[in-house]
């Protein structure tokens, strides 16, 4: 976009390959011809970017002013735009590679809190003997619950016998149960 022609001044807006997920970086880049260009480099400025921080606009901007000094005495302009387009599409393979370590090392955490929480005490003959002691003192203690409820139901329990001693209608209730 051409902003006025004494003195030439233009914006450029120069953008990124698309990466994963269609994301992109972009910039606008103004441009202003000095009174002895190609002789002295144009004035350029970064006016507005999208998904740059402020690392990449500074690296941006000394990749212009070293490109520019490269070509002076040349038209650069296109050279420079070209050096931007690249930079451009540099910094979203670095997103890119940015996430897939992230990825990666959250994967790698994630597995080593799963070997955590599988890795258990080291056995040793003491530590087996005290975890044997308390394991049998809790299947000794269980037993002898066990034992207990099975004493206390059984007193309260009587057997066939003692039923049909204690009450006689038992003798002959069968008897009425078949005439019915």
């Amino acid at each position: 976009t051409v902003l006025s022609e004494n003195p030439t001044t233009f914006t450029i807006t120069v953008t990124s390959e698309a990466g994963e997920n269609d994301e992109t970086v972009q910039t606008t880049l103004k441009f202003t011809y000095r009174e002895k260009y190609p002789d002295e480099t144009p004035l350029y400025e970064i006016i507005s970017q999208e998904n740059l921080d402020d690392n990449d606009v500074m690296n941006i901007i000394k990749l212009l002013e070293q490109q520019a000094e490269e070509n002076l005495g040349m038209v650069m302009i296109f050279t420079l735009v070209s050096a931007v387009q690249e930079k451009l599409n540099e910094i979203v393979d670095q997103i890119k590679t940015r996430r897939e370590e992230e990825k990666k090392q959250k994967e790698r955490e994630a597995e080593e809190e799963e070997k955590q929480r599988f890795h258990g005490t080291p056995v040793t003959i003491e530590n087996f003997l005290n975890w044997k002691a308390k394991f049998d003192a809790e299947l000794l203690e269980i037993k002898r619950k066990k034992m207990k409820e099975e004493e206390q139901a059984g007193k309260n329990k009587l057997s066939g016998k003692q039923l049909f001693e204690m009450d006689h209608n038992l003798d002959t209730s069968d008897i009425q149960f078949l005439e019915e």
